[in-house]
């Protein structure tokens, strides 16, 4: 039976989530704990990178973690943004974060629908001339780069921010009695493996987002008991609802 789940997000800042619909229906306890947080590198190992903001014309943006440790960075090391700038961002609500740092005109910003790096390309290549920089996470693969450089786009990319575990308070470890855990990251499985080295699953499910995180439970030798997206579940909360359904 599952009564109490651990989502490794932050708590939903809207009360329409479907994670509160979720809750309701089933009459289970849900509990948001990320299990990693983002922390923003130095100037200095951002500098031994040897990259020049000034000399991009367009940032990617894939999230708003990198919208901030852009500005940040750029703030430290002194760098004027210029306004003439283009913003490439892999959503609508990551292209409306940048009025956080700057005012923008509409025309310098640009935006897809998906999530998707992909789907940016078409955009991206109207603008085969700009020089574009990509602010990435320590964890990382080649596929943006791979992507980009299948467009004949001029890109560099540079880490920016990095992921690390969140580590749990001695009163949540004794407390750590979950029937089931949600994943949405790799690292965010290492956490849970650094936390709790002793982990014994024994009956209590696990959930994952995307497949490089199932990778990683089954890499770890835990049991994968749901796994999303699928055609026919494409969101986590749409998965977990039809879980549910099972008890």
């Amino acid at each position: 039976m599952i009564k109490k789940i651990l989502v490794s997000q932050p708590r939903p800042t809207s009360e329409k989530s479907p994670y509160f619909d979720i809750a309701e229906r089933f009459g289970v306890e849900l509990v948001f704990r990320p299990f990693i947080k983002v922390e923003g590198i130095s100037s200095k190992e951002f500098r031994q990178q040897k990259i020049s903001i000034p000399d991009y014309t367009a940032i990617v943006f894939t999230s708003r973690h990198a919208i901030d440790n852009f500005f940040m960075l750029a703030k430290e090391l002194r760098v004027a943004i210029p306004e003439d700038l283009k913003y490439f961002c892999v959503t609508e609500t990551i292209a409306l974060y940048i009025q956080k740092y700057v005012q923008y005109r509409k025309r310098k910003v640009f935006f897809g629908n998906t999530g998707k790096i992909d789907d940016l390309l078409p955009l991206m290549v109207k603008h085969k001339g700009e020089r574009y920089l990509v602010p990435m996470s320590d964890v990382h693969n080649d596929s943006v780069c791979n992507l980009l450089d299948s467009k004949k786009l001029n890109h560099d990319e540079c880490v920016m921010y990095r992921t690390v575990s969140n580590d749990f308070t001695a009163e949540e470890v004794e407390n750590f009695d979950y029937d089931m855990l949600v994943f949405f990251s790799p690292s965010g499985v290492d956490s849970l493996i650094k936390n709790f080295p002793d982990f014994n699953q024994e009956n209590v499910a696990i959930a994952t987002f995307g497949p490089a995180t199932a990778k990683a439970v089954k890499d770890a030798g835990l049991r994968l008991d749901l796994e999303a997206p699928s055609p026919k579940y494409p969101s986590m909360t749409s998965a977990l609802q039809h879980y549910l359904l099972q008890f």
